[in-house]
């Protein structure tokens, strides 16, 4: 069998929170699991990290889990977006978290709506504080973080084009090339860098993705992703197991297309 070098990371939720789903996923080349704190409770959270951690026993695997903090979110008619009277990004519901992560020893901590260095710090101060010293990823989604993205690569552990936000605060023909751009000075600066959001978004509903979709992945790959993520693809969707075998064909077929390839993988 073949195995990608680049990483696919899987959100784990309702559609594939059963244990055998997950050991699937990873038969498919799943290699992080991400754990969503916008959605379900701690109850549910609990739930899920047991049975990531068992399918990956069953494997013989080891599967990081990132805590996906929701930050100074808000609810729209067309999703959510940041909250515009928030004062601090990391809201009290996100330090909540965090001391529930910490607890259950989750390998990483993404944090949405990163403005500037100064919010990874303060958050790296909190786990350090917590007593944990699981790595930040600082997932860039505003105008704010670009203002500032060179040093807050620096400063992140590992970065994530999250691209579902970030549309909402550029002009949507942009975004092609702005992940681009952080994605080469992520590779610049030696840092992980994982593109996410609406990847194989059809595949919510339907078996197969878009002609659109598979090429979407495989231009990730090609300009250098470290990993790619599915989101309500394999966390809502009818379809969990069938994604993460479509991106692993991907992932797969792409770096067969290149040369002088080379990655940063999140251990």
């Amino acid at each position: 069998m073949n195995y990608s070098r680049a990483q696919i990371v899987a959100t784990i939720g309702p559609a594939s929170k059963e244990k055998d789903i997950i050991r699937k996923m990873i038969d498919h080349q799943m290699d992080l699991a991400r754990l969503n704190f916008s959605w379900e409770s701690h109850e549910d959270h609990i739930e899920f990290i047991a049975n990531i951690r068992q399918a990956a026993k069953e494997a013989g695997k080891r599967i990081p889990i990132i805590q996906d903090l929701s930050g100074p979110r808000m609810k729209t008619e067309g999703g959510h977006e940041i909250n515009p009277e928030a004062e601090k990004v990391i809201t009290q519901k996100d330090i909540d978290d965090l001391k529930f992560g910490i607890e259950k020893g989750v390998d990483y901590v993404a944090m949405s709506y990163v403005g500037s260095k100064s919010d990874i710090v303060e958050l790296k101060n909190l786990i350090k504080k917590g007593g944990g010293k699981m790595p930040v990823i600082a997932k860039i989604e505003r105008q704010a973080a670009l203002d500032d993205l060179e040093n807050i690569i620096d400063v992140a552990d590992a970065v994530m084009v999250a691209r579902g936000d970030l549309g909402n605060e550029i002009p949507l023909e942009k975004i092609p090339f702005v992940q681009k751009d952080i994605i080469r000075k992520c590779k610049d600066a030696v840092k992980p860098v994982i593109t996410a959001t609406q990847m194989m978004l059809s595949m919510t509903d339907n078996p197969f993705p878009t002609r659109a979709e598979v090429t979407d992945v495989a231009f990730a790959i090609l300009i250098g992703s470290d990993a790619v993520m599915l989101s309500e693809e394999s966390a809502r969707g009818k379809y969990p197991v069938e994604a993460v075998a479509m991106m692993e064909k991907i992932v797969l077929e792409s770096e067969n297309q290149m040369r002088n390839f080379y990655l940063n993988p999140l251990r």
